[in-house]
This record gives structure tokens, sequence and C-alpha cells, in this order.
């Protein structure tokens, strides 16, 4: 017989085992749905209908995307590469790129054609780049108010840009760089790096605040701002602060965080951002030429140290956003959806969502969110596009990240609301 240990070491094995084996069956399965996803076609809900999920392609962290006229995609990689995606195959990477600093945030970010590309050739391509001297520090200093999400191993000082140069075949010609963030800073995230082409042909860039929150609120820095330039990089003279001493002039807005989705209203041209708040207050925004939008004087979340920040509706003088998520849900990417196939999405927002591992959409009447639903995807989803079949394409914020396509599993009969 056995004794009392003896009996409580079985029953010890026997606990471990069932522990195992659970591990190892939740383990298998997991393999078996990311290899499932690349092979197979998924079906999800969602209230206009199902959905059918198609993943296309595998890439390495997918950061940004847009269409080429002959309907090739061309899609950035963070750690340095991009990629052309035709007719359900990735090309290799085109050349001619210029060195980016590649680390937790920061890479190859966004890419956008220009204008009259047909005519030029031009495309534009956001990234993080190191300073060329560096100076003698071992690490950042941190900061308390990021608490956990502090990066004391990251001592490159380093900041945003932009560059523009001709695609030409597999290569990118005469590469200029048309606009940086300055000053640059030692680590940390932020970066922005959205970009977007208005309606009269100027060039809007998002900038982080670089994880500093102050400069967000000082017009001698470029940091934490909504920004408008020409394509050539010069500056257009109805800016809100040409003319201004002390001010850097590419300035649209100030007192933005860290925007990582930026589109115009097809109907109405009004530019909407959103950006993530701290430790929750994830804002959406209509962006006005010279407002102040408050970070980080104001927000409706916290510091990731729990330290706490006025809310918008105590200081009316700032800009507060026309919806905000508590809890957050990071936000990134966003479109205006304008397709045929899915009818009941027809003129509302698109973004993706990290936290909730989904895609966002959102009834915006009268400048007002009047409904929001969540397509769970179970992936972190970094951008969306429209194709130009009306599907949605969305890139997936992984290591291994997914191209992947929706479309209605039925023909939903559009008709224009």
């Amino acid at each position: 017989m056995l004794n009392s240990q003896d009996k409580s070491a079985s029953r010890k094995n026997v606990f471990t085992l069932i522990i195992c084996m659970f591990m190892i069956i939740c383990t298998s399965n997991d393999i078996f749905a990311q290899a499932s996803r690349k092979d197979t076609v998924e079906i999800i809900k969602s209230k206009s209908g199902d959905i059918k999920v198609e993943h296309l392609a595998t890439l390495a962290e997918p950061w940004g995307m847009t269409w080429l006229p002959d309907n090739r995609l061309l899609i950035t990689e963070k750690p340095g590469r991009l990629r052309i995606y035709s007719k359900g195959k990735l090309l290799e990477s085109v050349k001619g790129l210029p060195t980016v600093e590649y680390h937790a945030q920061g890479g190859l970010l966004d890419v956008k054609l220009d204008p009259d590309f047909i005519k030029n050739n031009l495309i534009y391509i956001s990234y993080s780049e190191a300073a060329e001297k560096q100076p003698n520090i071992e690490r950042d200093e941190g900061d308390l108010r990021l608490g956990k999400f502090n990066d004391f191993s990251d001592s490159v000082l380093k900041g945003g840009a932009v560059a523009r140069g001709k695609l030409v075949g597999n290569e990118i010609q005469n590469l200029e760089v048309i606009w940086r963030q300055v000053p640059k800073t030692i680590g940390r995230g932020h970066f922005g790096g959205r970009l977007l082409f208005a309606p009269d042909g100027k060039l809007i860039i998002t900038s982080g605040e670089r994880q500093r929150s102050e400069p967000a609120q000082d017009l001698s820095t470029n940091l934490g701002k909504i920004i408008r330039i020409n394509s050539d990089g010069s500056i257009p003279n109805d800016n809100p602060f040409v003319g201004s001493k002390g001010v850097q002039t590419e300035i649209w807005s100030y007192g933005n965080r860290n925007p990582l989705g930026v589109v115009f209203h097809p109907f109405t041209n009004q530019l909407f951002s959103h950006e993530m708040g701290a430790h929750h207050g994830d804002e959406l925004n209509i962006i006005l030429p010279g407002k102040n939008y408050g970070w980080p004087i104001v927000s409706n979340g916290y510091h990731y140290n729990l330290s706490p920040i006025p809310h918008h509706d105590t200081q009316p003088q700032y800009e507060k956003p026309i919806y905000y998520w508590h809890p957050a849900i990071s936000p990134s990417g966003l479109i205006f959806y304008t397709g045929k196939l899915f009818k009941d999405w027809y003129g509302n927002a698109l973004l993706g969502s990290f936290n909730s591992e989904a895609l966002v959409v959102l009834n915006i009447v009268s400048n007002n969110v009047s409904e929001e639903e969540r397509i769970w995807l179970h992936r972190r989803i970094r951008d969306v596009i429209q194709a130009p079949d009306g599907s949605v394409y969305l890139l997936t914020d992984y290591k291994e990240g997914e191209l992947i396509r929706l479309s209605p599993v039925k023909d939903q009969n559009f008709s224009k609301k």
C-alpha cells in the first residue's frame, strides 16, 4: 500500500502530467491554428453578414502599404524592406532604400505615392534614422510616467524622417530626405510616421512626441504634431504658423501624442486622425489648422505608472476628441470605406486595433460616432487599406505578420446610403 507521502507524490505526478498534456495540446492547437491560417479561408461574423478572411502573404513586421496604378501593392517591412505584392506573390525587396534604425517601434514605416505618380514615378517613405554622430551615452535616462514601458537598453540618438525618390522598376532612384523630426532624441518610440496626401496635393505627416510628452506643446520642435508640407519638403504659405518666430512652420496642429492613423473624409474633406492615449484614452480627432489637442496637459486616460492626467472636459481651451476609448484599443491605420462590396460600411471609418485584435468600424454622423462595431480577427491589426475591387486588405503586427484580405461571403446588394 502507498503511504501518505507516496500518495501525495503520486497525485503531484498525475497533476504534473495533466498540466503538461494540457500545455502540449494548447501549444499544438496554437501552432495548428497559425499554420491553418495560411492554408485555409476563415469565415467570421459581422453585423452586415459573414466575412471571408484570406491569408495572402507572410511578411516581416509589415507596417504600411499603398496601391500602385497597375494594382500591385507596395508594403513596408519594419526591419527595412519594401516589398511588392503582385498576382498572389511577394517579389524581391525594392532596392535603393535608406539605412533605417530598426529597434522596437522604429524602422521602415509608411509608404505613399505622389498624386502625379503616373507622370513622375515619385514615392514617399517614412522611417526612423540614427544621427550620424552618436553621443557617448550608455542608456536612456527613462521617465517614471512610462512605467514598465521604459526601454533602458536603447541609447541610440535618432528620429523620424521622410524621403522621396523615383520608383524605376525594382529600385528607388535619386532618394532625398525632405523632412526630419527635430530634435533627434535618445531611444524610445512614438515616431508617428503615417503619410497622407491631401486633396490639394500637400503632404500630411504624423509626428509622435517620442515618448517625451512635453515636446508636443513646444512649437520650436515638430514632435507631437501633425505636419503639412509641400511634396518637395517646402512650407506652404497658408500654414497656420508661417511668419511666427521660433516656430516650426510645417506644424498644422500640436498637442498630439502618437498619431498612427490619418485620413481625409471622402465627402467633407475634413482631416481625421486617431492617436494612442497613454494608459487608456485613445482618441479620434478632427484636425484643424493651428489647434492644440492638449497632450500631455489633458487626456482621457492616465500615465502608465497610473499617475493622473486632467480630463479634457476640465480644460476646454484644448480641442477634445470626438470619440475616445477607455479601455484602450491601441488604434493603427485609418480609412473611410467607399467601396461597393460592403454596403453597410459605405462612408464608415475603418481602423485597426492592437489590443482588441479587431477591425473597428465607426459610423460617423455629423462629426459624432453613432455606432461602433468590432470585427474580431484575433490578430493585432497594423494597417487598413481599401482595394480597387472594394475588398479590404489588412496588415497584422507580428514578427511574422500577415497580409490578409476581407470580402463578403455573399453579395450584399450594394446601394449608396
